[in-house]
C-alpha cells in the first residue's frame, strides 16, 4: 500500500526541500512552490539554502511529473497547481512568522490550505508541518479545508500533524536522523500517517495520541529553549556588572553532570524567536497571562541593544572617539554556517551601533546581499575589506570567521567585541 503513496509537498524551503528530497527516495513527490524563481532555481539542480547539497538534488529530480509516469520515485518541482491535484498525501511546509507586533500571522496557512483544498479528492491526506499553537490546525486550517473543497472532515479527507525537526545548517543531525513526532485527525489515520513517516525516518517516530498534543510538543521545544537562553543572557548582565567572565562562569557550573549547556548570545531565525508568541497568543486567547515566556521574550529581543550598548561602552573605556568610528560587523545571517537571515537579531545590533552614529560594515560570506537588502534594506559584503577599523564585533559564529586574524583589520587602539564567545583574544565579550 504504500507504494500507492503520491506526495505533494506545499512550501519548498528549509523544511519543505529536505523533506520533499527524503520521501522522493521512496515515493513520487512533487514539490509545490508559489515563487517561481525558487522553482526554476530547484530544477536547475540549485538550492540555494544551501540544506539539500547540488548533487543530491539532481540525482533526485525528475523533468516530467511522476504522478504521470510509472515511475515509483523521484521529485518534479513546480509552481502550478495542476501538477499536484493527483497526490493523496499533501504536506504543509509553510513558514508561520509573526507581525510587527508578534502576533501570529497565519496567512500562509490559510493561503497553503486554500491550494490543497482546490485539488483535494476523496480519501486524501493533509499533514502540517508548520509550527503553530495548539489548536490550529482542527480549527484554522481544516474549516479552510472544508469550505473550498466542499467536503467534509474525517469523512471525506483527513488530517494530520508532524512537527518539523529542521535545524538549518546542521549537516549532522539531518531530517531522516531526528526522530520524529507524527498524529493524526483519527486514531487509524495517526497510524497511517506514523508508518508514512516511519518509512523515511531513520531514526523512527513517535506517534502523539492527538494533533493538539503534537502541536503543542512542538511549541514548548523552542520555547523551553527560549527560556533557558534569555536566563543565560540575564547572568550575562549580571556578571558584566559584576566584572566576571560569564563563559568561564558556565564552564564550571558546567562540570556537574544535570547542568544545561547555554550560553548568552542573539535569539533570532523563524523558530526559537518566534514559537513562543504562538503558544503566548493561545494562552492570553484563553484567558492565562504568561509570564515567564514572555518574559524570555522580552529579554532575548533586547540583546541586540545590549550588545551594541557594551561595544559602545567598551570603546569609551579606550578613550575611542564613539561619533564616527568604523565597525566592522561579522555576520548576519540568524545563525553560523547558514545563508537564512530571517528575523536575524545581528540586525538590532546593527541597528544599535548606528544609533550611536557609528559607520557600520558588515560582512558575512553566507549571506545573499540582496535577499538582505530587500528585508533589511542594509547594504552587506561578501568578502572581507582590506581596511582598518576602530572596532570589530563577531554576531555570528560562521567557520570562516574563526581563521581569521582580526588584528589585521584593527587600528592599533581598536576594540573587538565577541558575542558568540569563540574568539581566543578579545577586548570584551557577552
Amino acid at each position: 500500500m504504500e507504494k500507492q503513496y503520491k506526495i505533494a509537498v506545499i512550501g519548498l524551503g528549509y523544511v519543505g526541500l529536505p523533506l520533499a528530497r527524503l520521501f522522493a527516495t521512496q515515493y513520487p513527490v512533487v514539490g509545490f512552490d508559489i515563487n517561481q524563481k525558487r522553482i526554476e532555481e530547484l530544477n536547475t539542480g540549485v538550492d540555494s539554502t544551501l540544506e539539500v547539497e547540488n548533487e543530491v538534488l539532481k540525482e533526485i529530480l525528475k523533468k516530467e511529473n511522476p504522478f504521470d509516469q510509472t515511475a515509483e520515485t523521484g521529485l518534479y518541482c513546480s509552481a502550478d497547481i495542476k501538477d499536484i491535484q493527483d497526490a493523496n498525501i499533501y504536506i504543509v511546509t509553510v513558514p508561520t512568522p509573526v507581525d510587527k507586533h508578534n502576533r501570529p500571522d497565519l496567512t500562509p496557512l490559510y493561503k497553503s490550505s486554500e491550494t490543497v483544498a482546490k485539488v483535494l479528492s476523496k480519501g486524501d491526506i493533509v499533514i502540517y508541518e508548520s509550527t503553530v499553537y495548539p489548536g490550529a490546525t482542527e480549527e484554522e486550517c481544516i474549516p479552510v479545508l472544508e469550505k473550498v473543497s466542499g467536503m467534509k472532515f474525517n469523512q471525506d479527507f483527513f488530517a494530520g500533524y508532524s512537527p518539523e525537526r529542521i535545524n538549518p545548517g546542521d549537516k549532522e543531525h539531518t531530517v531522516e536522523k531526528i526522530l520524529k513526532v507524527t498524529s493524526g485527525s483519527t486514531p487509524e489515520i495517526g497510524k497511517v500517517v506514523d508508518s508514512l513517516y516511519k518509512s523515511v525516518i531513520v531514526a523512527g517516530t513517535h506517534l502523539a495520541p492527538t494533533i493538539k498534543i503534537a502541536e503543542a510538543a512542538k511549541v514548548i521545544e523552542n520555547s523551553q529553549r527560549d527560556i533557558n537562553i534569555a536566563f543565560v543572557n540575564e547572568l550575562a548582565k549580571i556578571f558584566n556588572l559584576l566584572e566576571i567572565d560569564t563563559h568561564a562562569v558556565l564552564e564550571a557550573a558546567g562540570t556537574k553532570w544535570n547542568f544545561l549547556p547555554f550560553k548568552p548570545g542573539l535569539v533570532g531565525g523563524h523558530c526559537i524567536g518566534v514559537d513562543p508568541y504562538y503558544l503566548a497568543q493561545k494562552a492570553q486567547e484563553n484567558g492565562y497571562h504568561p509570564e515567564i515566556i514572555l518574559a524570555g521574550r522580552r529579554l532575548n529581543d533586547s540583546m541586540g541593544q545590549y550588545v551594541a550598548s557594551q561595544l559602545v561602552k567598551t570603546m569609551i573605556k579606550k578613550k575611542l572617539n564613539i561619533n564616527g568610528a568604523r565597525v566592522l560587523n561579522l555576520g548576519i545571517t540568524f545563525k553560523e554556517n547558514c545563508p537564512d537571515v530571517r528575523n536575524t537579531k545581528a540586525v538590532d545590533v546593527i541597528q544599535g551601533l548606528e544609533d550611536y552614529a557609528l559607520q557600520v560594515t558588515t560582512y558575512d560570506p553566507w549571506a545573499s546581499a540582496a535577499e538582505v537588502e530587500h528585508e533589511y534594506g542594509l547594504s552587506i559584503v561578501n568578502e572581507i575589506p582590506q581596511e582598518k577599523y576602530d572596532g570589530i564585533i563577531l554576531t555570528v559564529a560562521h567557520e570562516q570567521f574563526k581563521g581569521l586574524n582580526l588584528k589585521n583589520y584593527l587600528k592599533e587602539d581598536g576594540v573587538i567585541f565577541d558575542v558568540k564567545g569563540i574568539l581566543e583574544e578579545c577586548d570584551s565579550r557577552l
